[in-house]
């Protein structure tokens, strides 16, 4: 401000002079008016550029100038710039938070007050069958017609959330839709943001834990009933010791029956909680055949006094890592069915060879009734049957198959099925190359 004041009375004071060289010195006023107007019209010439520079060209203001305009400029020209900066910086949160968002395996729907699309991200474009830049300012409940859903936006009672069918997806070769959870959150005002989820998964979850449960409860109960029934028999009725020799075996193969389906949810639930199989541990195929074979022989009597054709071959003799239990398992489980399912008289055949690629395969072969194309799918999931009553004959449980995949899986092996109806089955252990290596020779002690 001093310095205005110094530059004003020097612009008067020249004036003055000049006026006082030109003409004569009584006419000094005058030339200080005049001065002072002048510096007056240069000083709004000055202030006139900057607030233009303000209003059209703020890079104008780089150019730095003198005076007291000038050093306005150069503070608004500061002010501006750490403006730019920060506004740059919130648009890079910003997009950083919107790419979050699109990230997110949720769908999130941001809605206006009149209920219209405010933006959207891809997840959500997808559970909803939307798209997220043309259906911009569109109405939701105009593109997501399904009734519960309408009614729960339009409720404004968003305490819980809403499951509606969502797009249809291929599961096992078949379209289901999937199922989606709708939750809507207010925030600032009448706004609204809604969140999708897909909870397909969970419901299957639930679904099977609602079988599994139901379908434990029903193989237990059979047993117990015939149980029952023969226990109340045994107390009430005097029986000649051949009958009570009879009643007395049925119980016991139902005792054992439920014996075997506890032993088998063990084991299911074993290889579900239990630490992968170990790397380290070798175990010949050879003797995992042989025992195979005993347990096979052993069955086929049982079930038959005609037995059952079996063969078991050895193409190469090789060693497999894992945990031995369970590979002893999971092959006598192949074995054993294909005995069960087959007919007296009729053949099994289990073989081990090493495939072109150097994958190890266990085969069984069997000329049972065979299997059509549609529960071929389904073997494998726990107490599927594709006759319950021929499976409740030959003892099975429902859960071989299960356990059998489940080896497999923590093996790195695949469980392939083929088979045919009135011509058999063929069921393989196929393991990878990792879990193979040549049969080392054994020492014999001297």
């Amino acid at each position: 401000m001093p310095f205005r004041i110094a530059l004003f009375l020097i612009a008067s004071l020249g004036g003055a002079v000049v006026a006082g060289l030109l003409s004569q010195w009584r006419q000094l006023w005058l030339g200080a008016w005049v001065g002072a107007l002048l510096w007056l019209l240069g000083d709004a010439w000055r202030a006139q550029q900057l607030v233009n520079a303000l209003r059209d060209d703020v890079a104008g203001l780089g150019v730095r100038r003198m005076g007291v305009w000038g050093e306005i400029a150069e503070r608004v020209r500061k002010l501006l710039r750490v403006r730019e900066q920060q506004t740059q910086q919130a648009e890079d949160r910003l997009k950083e938070f919107l790419a979050a968002i699109q990230a997110s395996p949720n769908g999130v729907i941001l809605i206006d007050d009149q209920g219209r699309i405010e933006w959207c991200n891809q997840t959500a474009a997808g559970h909803l069958n939307i798209d997220a830049e043309r259906d911009l300012l569109a109405h939701l409940s105009n593109l997501v017609r399904d009734p519960a859903f309408v009614a729960y936006l339009a409720s404004w009672n968003y305490s819980r959330d809403v499951v509606i069918d969502g797009p249809v997806v291929q599961v096992g070769g078949q379209g289901r839709p999937q199922r989606l959870s709708v939750q809507v959150h207010p925030y600032a005002g009448n706004r609204r943001m809604l969140l999708t989820r897909d909870v397909t998964a969970l419901e299957q979850a639930d679904a099977m834990r609602r079988d599994f449960v139901a379908n434990v409860s029903h193989e237990i109960r059979t047993p117990l009933t015939v149980l029952t029934g023969f226990v109340e028999t045994l107390q009430s009725l005097p029986l000649e010791a051949d009958e009570r020799a009879r009643y007395l075996g049925l119980m016991g193969q139902q005792a054992q029956r439920m014996g075997t389906l506890v032993q088998d949810l063990l084991t299911l639930s074993r290889l579900e909680g239990s630490a992968p199989p170990p790397g380290h541990q070798w175990t010949r195929v050879r003797a995992l055949l042989a025992h195979c074979e005993d347990e096979a022989r052993g069955l086929s009597s049982r079930l038959s006094t005609q037995g059952h054709r079996l063969s078991f071959s050895l193409e190469a003799d090789s060693e497999l890592s894992g945990a031995a239990t369970e590979l002893q398992s999971a092959m006598s489980n192949l074995v054993s069915n294909a005995v069960r399912y087959t007919p007296p008289g009729g053949e099994v055949t289990v073989t081990w060879r090493l495939l072109s690629d150097g994958r190890g395969e266990f085969a069984v072969r069997d000329t049972g009734p065979g299997i059509a194309a549609d529960h071929i799918p389904r073997l494998t999931e726990r107490f599927y049957r594709v006759d319950r009553s021929r499976s409740r004959e030959t003892g099975g449980t429902g859960l071989g198959l299960a356990i059998v995949k489940h080896i497999a899986q923590r093996h790195g092996a695949q469980l392939r099925i083929e088979s045919t109806l009135g011509q058999g089955s063929r069921f393989m252990l196929v393991f990878p190359v990792a879990r193979l290596r040549p049969a080392r020779p054994q020492l014999v002690a001297a």
